[in-house]
């Protein structure tokens, strides 16, 4: 996996990272730091990146055991250490499954797995944070 980032240049604190499947994604500072706030703060990036790999489990997995998964949504908050390195000190995670006939052992399952073997992304914050992990079904 590879990924250049490169300063924007004179004027503020915006960087544009270019993925190694050629995506292209802006971060910015908060105003006091110097940015101009033009898109998410690096720690914010990172964060949204542990919803999407858990919730991309999840989803997988309720798939592959042929639940009927309309929609999935994975709310997170985070606190974060007052003294730097602020990392990630706790990060709740709270997920509301959508779809017909869903299994609470199965929703369960799924994100047990996620957050115990599959998501990378959750359990490298894991050695830092406190992960809680909460959910609801939504039957539509």
């Amino acid at each position: 996996m590879e990924c250049l980032v490169k300063w924007a240049g004179e004027g503020g604190m915006t960087f544009m990272a270019e993925t190694g499947s050629g995506h292209l994604v802006t971060m910015d500072g908060a105003p006091e730091a110097g940015g101009r706030n033009l898109a998410p703060r690096p720690m914010e990036l990172m964060l949204a990146g542990a919803g999407g790999c858990t919730a991309f489990d999840v989803v997988l997995i309720l798939k592959r055991s042929r639940q009927e998964i309309i929609d999935c949504a994975v709310s997170l908050k985070a606190e974060r250490a007052e003294t730097d390195p602020k990392v990630f000190t706790r990060i709740a995670f709270h997920y509301k499954v959508s779809g017909r006939n869903l299994k609470p052992e199965s929703v369960e399952r799924a994100i047990k797995l996620s957050y115990e073997k599959y998501c990378s992304a959750t359990i490298m914050l894991g050695k830092t944070a406190q992960i809680e992990h909460t959910w609801e079904i939504i039957e539509l």
